[in-house]
């Protein structure tokens, strides 16, 4: 009986196919996604070893995403790949970019053939004991793409039966990658421009002009002190690497405390650490906020493009409106309230009264730390006398 026919009563395509397109683009994850499809096609008699499937996605830390099966492995491993990737020598020359220019699937049987002009990972997979490599580009709309790279360790690699219908397996698999991509692309951009929490609760269908909650929260506002005369002063991108610098030195002090930044406002810094009434109690909330400040004043210093500057923070405890206000059509997802412009106004007292950290009396009944009274005085806007206060240092 000729191999073709005999594959043919071995495995059939369609039903991996129906799976697919049925229950397999509704698993929560890609990498759930991968795995069954593995074990669907280890049922049904293909002897593959290896599933990767990379896509091309758009994120701010990384340009591709690979999602990797493997038959003895207990789970799917996941790769980022940073930009930066047409540079790098494990990818030039590679199936994957080979694939990815030319729009056209590629495979090459792993065996005596190997030459050294064929690029490492081919090599490496010979020496795994695998015997054949195919991919298989999945075209979605617009400028992204995916790939189905499938090997095998069975004697002899794929039949010409396998190709064909690996490839309509693939060509199946491309609407699930798609809208996995499209998933992962709006979750970063939410994440990017509205932060993690905020960029959850839109991505949750929270998205109308007026969708408001009151919570309570430790607000931050961050400013770089005289960054009109540095910006008159230093060239384009310098400033540019300055702001970028000090915004991200923030960022990561207030995330790695649990806050979340919500606005880059020209040159400062509004930031959150909310009460959840579960796991961040008033108090731990304070506390998060003044550990993300005291780290950014620890270590400015050790960063060159911002040691020459300073900055102040202003630190306040109190209800906020958090959501949705805006245009019709313009939404900013933002905190507002009494609360949020007292913070603003602490901050502008740093100059003033020459400290970079000042608190209200509300956030420092709040926190353990030892504090010092600095001034009471009545805030441009407000009526009533505040208490401006800060860190006590020891003589």
């Amino acid at each position: 009986m000729p191999e073709d026919n005999q594959r043919q009563n071995e495995w059939k395509s369609g039903p991996v196919i129906d799976w697919l397109l049925e229950e397999g683009r509704l698993l929560p994850e890609i990498g759930d996604t991968l795995t069954q499809l593995g074990e669907r096609l280890l049922a049904a008699g293909v002897e593959v070893e290896r599933l990767r499937l990379s896509m091309r996605t758009l994120h701010p830390l990384m340009t591709a995403f690979s999602a990797i099966w493997e038959r003895d492995a207990s789970e799917v491993r996941q790769l980022r790949a940073a930009h930066g990737l047409e540079t790098r020598s494990g990818y030039i020359g590679s199936p994957l970019e080979i694939i990815g220019k030319t729009g056209q699937p590629f495979r090459k049987k792993l065996d005596e053939t190997l030459t050294a002009d064929d690029h490492s990972v081919l090599h490496e997979f010979r020496d795994q004991g695998m015997t054949d490599y195919y991919g298989v580009p999945l075209h979605y709309a617009g400028n992204l793409g995916g790939i189905l790279a499938v090997t095998t360790m069975a004697k002899g690699g794929f039949s010409d039966y396998d190709i064909k219908h690996l490839r309509r397996v693939a060509n199946a698999l491309a609407p699930v990658g798609e809208v996995t991509n499209a998933r992962m692309i709006s979750k970063a951009i939410a994440d990017s421009y509205l932060g993690e929490r905020s960029g959850g609760m839109v991505l949750e269908g929270k998205i109308t002009r007026g969708h408001i909650e009151k919570i309570d929260a430790a607000i931050m506002v961050s400013d770089i002190r005289n960054w009109t005369g540095l910006s008159n002063t230093l060239p384009p991108d310098a400033s540019l690497a300055l702001v970028n610098a000090y915004f991200e030195l923030i960022a990561n002090c207030v995330s790695e405390n649990g806050g979340e930044i919500l606005k880059f406002i020209g040159d400062g810094v509004l930031a959150i650490f909310p009460v959840d009434g579960e796991h961040t109690t008033a108090q731990k909330a304070c506390e998060d906020a003044l550990k993300a400040s005291q780290k950014a004043f620890e270590t400015f210093r050790d960063i060159p493009e911002i040691a020459q500057i300073g900055f102040g923070i202003g630190l306040h405890f109190g209800e906020v409106l958090y959501g949705n206000v805006g245009a019709a059509a313009r939404l900013d997802f933002t905190v507002l309230g009494k609360a949020v412009n007292q913070t603003a106004r602490l901050e502008g007292m740093c100059k003033i009264l020459d400290n970079p950290l000042l608190f209200s009396r509300e956030f420092a009944d709040l926190i353990e730390s030892e504090t010092t009274v600095l001034s009471r005085t009545t805030l441009k806007g407000f009526e009533e006398e505040t208490e401006i206060l800060t860190v006590k240092t020891s003589d």
